[in-house]
């Protein structure tokens, strides 16, 4: 079955670059094609693609809150795409319900295998670019309300790896700093997402610092 595939972009030259890269794979197909968040709110609804790129800076509404409306109301994953100075946009897109982003100068084998992360339902987080994110955006943000509060539901130990995926390590990084199978921790992943209702990885980073388990410039 093919990944179908949403673009949302106010330029139209980025928009076809991408559709001619994605639709040149066997395994995706490009079934909408939007201008501005509200064009890409409703192409989500009528063709309800399994991933929507989307742009954070467009007209008419912006990436943002197009992402918040995608994610509220359907089960499509959306992968931003941004710049290197847009911080807290990403930051603000994460909250919303993106489950990562991507650099618009993204070359077209990462673009393809950016497609079929987030739409195989993994988070598309780099950890150094992640890390810069949170030190300048979350760290002018209190740790306290229902972020902190809600850390109470987890064990230790799943507070543990929440910590990690704060991190940006992925499963098999936190299997060896824990000294843990990978299953036990894909588990204790699955564990922490659920009883904190959060949508996928992208959004336990969030979390994470938001909660205060993690400070900026604390814990590195």
């Amino acid at each position: 079955m093919s990944i179908r595939v949403a673009i949302a972009d106010d330029q139209e030259l980025i928009r076809d670059a991408f559709a001619r890269i994605l639709d040149a794979e066997p395994d995706i197909d490009v079934v909408a094609e939007a201008g501005n968040g509200a064009q890409a709110v409703d192409a989500v609804r009528a063709q309800r693609p399994d991933l929507l790129l989307l742009d954070i800076r467009m007209p008419v509404m912006d990436g943002i809150e197009a992402a918040r409306r995608v994610c509220a109301s359907t089960t499509t994953r959306v992968l931003m795409l941004t710049t290197f100075d847009e911080d807290e946009y990403v930051y603000e897109s994460l909250r919303a319900g993106a489950s990562g982003f991507l650099l618009k100068d993204v070359r077209g084998p990462q673009l393809v295998d950016a497609v079929r992360v987030v739409a195989a339902g993994e988070s598309l987080l780099a950890p150094a670019v992640t890390t810069r994110l949170v030190q300048q955006v979350v760290s002018l943000r209190p740790a306290t309300g229902p972020e902190a509060d809600a850390l109470g539901v987890l064990t230790a130990r799943e507070r543990e790896v929440l910590r990690h995926l704060g991190r940006g390590r992925s499963n098999a990084e936190i299997a060896a700093d824990l000294v843990l199978s990978e299953h036990t921790v894909k588990t204790h992943v699955s564990n922490v997402l659920t009883k904190l209702a959060l949508r996928d990885r992208a959004q336990s980073v969030v979390f994470a610092y938001e909660s205060g388990l993690i400070r900026p410039g604390a814990d590195g």
